[in-house]
């Protein structure tokens, strides 16, 4: 891959987005960053991510990828090689509630990403998809290659329409595209609308923390520099068709176009009590807990099988929650006392 060549990364001011921003100027690679800065959750968190990626190499653009004219516009003035779409509206939970946010930002964001990107001949676009397509499923640990025909929250629908969407524009136009169905990411810089955060916050207050399924959901936690590596490793592999594809065989994973699905997770999914044991030891007081039943849109369990991508890219997860937490209790801390 070419340092020169530039970058688009959606959703830079998010937290994946945010990271691999960052990792891609410290390899010397020229990044250009769209957001449209959504109040979701705190904006201070996302106006501090960019203060961090201030550089000679970075260049940042305000964008609502739901104005067709403005990505448009995007691409045309950067002229990008490769596109790193993390730019969505986030939360299973949000979505049962708030579902005309996902078709915007889920739906007709990422159809203005593809034509902009089949219009402008990129090498290759890797899009986020998420864990939560497998919806239903018990066959575990989750394959690319099952299907995934039982979404059971909106948001979960949107990611899974979006690999359909892909898949057409590499099969009628050759655009080389990778989803990457992300397993539970965590770490500094993260989302305040996720578990790990809201525990931490509660228990650092004193306040009685929320543990739903009883505590005994379990997640494929994967912290954000293992993602992070992944997908760098990627983006200068550009799916080729599958030359062996049979549509009798069921491999949902690739195509007899320029398309694939991969897993990028951990692959040692953690009880959700040892989850919160472990968060307390790295904050030092105990949590008060107060046991619910599963919500709407939550599933009982993930575990992915990343078989795929260590074959594809050598990839490897390395970091350990007894690790991955304490850093992240460090960071809030560090944060929370700027922010105060």
């Amino acid at each position: 891959m070419k340092h020169d060549a530039p970058i688009l990364v959606t959703g830079t001011a998010g937290f994946i987005g945010f990271h691999l921003t960052k990792h891609l100027l410290d390899q010397g690679h020229h990044v250009i960053g769209v957001d449209n800065l959504s109040p979701y959750y705190d904006i201070r968190l996302k106006e501090d991510r960019l203060t961090q990626l201030s550089h000679s190499h970075f260049q940042f653009q305000p964008c609502d990828l739901a104005d067709h004219d403005a990505v448009t516009a995007v691409f045309s003035s950067i002229k990008p090689k490769y596109v790193i779409h993390l730019a969505a509206q986030a939360g299973v939970r949000y979505s049962i509630d708030n579902p005309s946010a996902y078709m915007d930002s889920n739906m007709t964001g990422f159809f203005n990403i593809l034509e902009a990107a089949r219009h402008h001949n990129i090498d290759h676009l890797i899009y986020a998809s998420s864990s939560s397509v497998y919806g239903a499923s018990t066959d575990y640990p989750f394959s690319e290659k099952q299907p995934v025909n039982h979404p059971v929250s909106f948001y979960a629908a949107t990611k899974k329409a979006n690999e359909a969407m892909a898949h057409s524009y590499a099969h009628l136009y050759g655009l080389p595209c990778t989803g990457l169905r992300f397993f539970t990411v965590y770490g500094p810089w993260g989302r305040p609308d996720m578990a790990y955060w809201r525990f931490t916050d509660s228990i650092m207050k004193g306040e009685p923390i929320k543990v739903f399924g009883e505590g005994k959901m379990s997640r494929d936690f994967t912290y954000i520099d293992d993602i992070i590596d992944g997908i760098i490793r990627l983006i200068p592999l550009p799916p080729q068709p599958n030359p062996n594809w049979d549509s009798q065989a069921q491999d949902q994973a690739t195509s007899m176009a320029p398309w694939r699905i991969l897993n990028i997770g951990n692959h040692r999914p953690t009880e959700l009590e040892h989850f919160i044991s472990v968060l307390e030891d790295a904050i030092g007081i105990k949590a008060v807990k107060t046991y619910l039943p599963m919500q709407d849109g939550d599933v009982r369990r993930t575990a992915a099988d990343i078989t795929a991508i260590q074959e594809l890219t050598g990839f490897q997860p390395r970091t350990r929650i007894e690790d991955g937490i304490p850093t992240f209790v460090e960071w809030y801390r560090r944060w929370h006392g700027n922010n105060a």
